[in-house]
Order: structure tokens, then sequence, then C-alpha cells
């Protein structure tokens, strides 16, 4: 079986790169089903490291369960001192519909934080119907979903950036100075940013 590079898009996209340098983090994650949250804020802080951040320019802030977490990264963005916010958190089906209404609160409230302020806001809160499955997705068979919500904050960080001074830190995506998603377990390289033409 041969697999092929699909083509490069008629129109070259403004993407972000993975560039954490020079830029601020703060990592929201509750304390409940702390034996999974803390695999997913190990692999987030690795991946915010692995980028190019720096330890000074991460803050970490803990509440006491998901349903806390829109409430923190609302006030973090609100003082306009970080890039992205990384939100992490675990939700388990339980018997009863609090895990559905808890589900869609903390959906909604990050995401209406993340539109009302400018800051992205990366998603990292599992929701799932099993323990197991929160343990996949926690550095298992599902790879870590915190290291991959630290990739998303550090990309849309540099787009939303990108896209406010053009030059700050977006790339055509056909660029091979860009660091792919997929190359996310590689050592991090120096990166250069690709200056657009103006017209």
């Amino acid at each position: 079986m041969k697999i092929e590079r699909p083509p490069d898009p008629a129109i070259p996209a403004i993407e972000g790169l993975l560039r954490g340098a020079g830029r601020r983090f703060a990592v929201v994650v509750a304390r409940f089903n702390s034996f999974i949250t803390e695999r997913l804020l190990l692999s987030a802080i690795d991946g915010l490291l692995r980028s190019g951040a720096k330890k000074k320019d991460i803050d970490l802030v803990r509440v006491p369960g998901a349903f806390e977490i829109p409430l923190a990264a609302r006030k973090l963005a609100e003082t306009k001192k970080y890039d992205a916010i990384v939100c992490l958190g675990c939700l388990l089906r339980g018997d009863t519909a609090h895990y559905d209404v808890i589900v869609n609160e903390v959906t909604r409230g990050i995401g209406q934080s993340a539109q009302e302020t400018g800051v992205p806001h990366a998603f990292g809160v599992l929701t799932c119907e099993t323990l197991e499955q929160a343990i996949d997705r926690a550095g298992l068979k599902m790879g870590n979903k915190g290291f991959e919500a630290a990739l998303a904050a550090v990309e849309m960080a540099l787009l939303t950036d990108g896209i406010r001074r053009p030059a700050a830190g977006v790339g055509k995506a056909a660029s091979k100075k860009q660091v792919r998603r997929f190359a996310r377990n590689d050592k991090p390289k120096k990166i250069q940013t690709a200056k657009r033409k103006r017209n």
C-alpha cells in the first residue's frame, strides 16, 4: 500500500506555528479526579516547554473541579497577561444527569470566555464514559490530551497574534520552516517565521 501526501490547497493557509518562546501561558487544572488530571498537567507542561516556552512564563492555577475551570480561565484572560490558557479536567459519567449538566456548562463557559476575551483557551477537559477511557486519554492508548491541548494553545496564541500582526508568528501551510503537529514528539527546533509579502 502506498500512502500519498495530500495535495497542497490552491490557497495558502495562515497557521500558527508551534513556537512558545516569548509567550505567556496559564494552565488551569481541576483537582477532582486528580489521578487523571495530574497526568494531563505533566504532559501539558511538557508540551509547552518543548515548544520553547520558559517555566517562568507558565502560571499554574488549581481549582476544585471542572465546573470551576471557566471562571478561573475567564479571570486569567481578563488580566491580558497571557497569550493562551490551557484548561484541564476530567469528567466521568455517573448514574445521574449531573455529568451532562456539568459537561455542558464547562464547555460553554470555556468557549464563551475565549470568544469574549479574545484570549485562546485550549480545551483539555476529558469527558469520558468510563475510567478506562480517561486513562487511555491521559497517556496510554489515545496519547495524552493534556499535551495536545498545550500544542493547541501555542498554535492559537501565535495565530491570533499573527492575524492582528501578520509577521508575528504565522506562516503558510506549505512552509518547510513550520513545525507540523505530527512532529510534536520531536525535539524542539529553532524556527524562523516566514515573512508575508505585502501588497
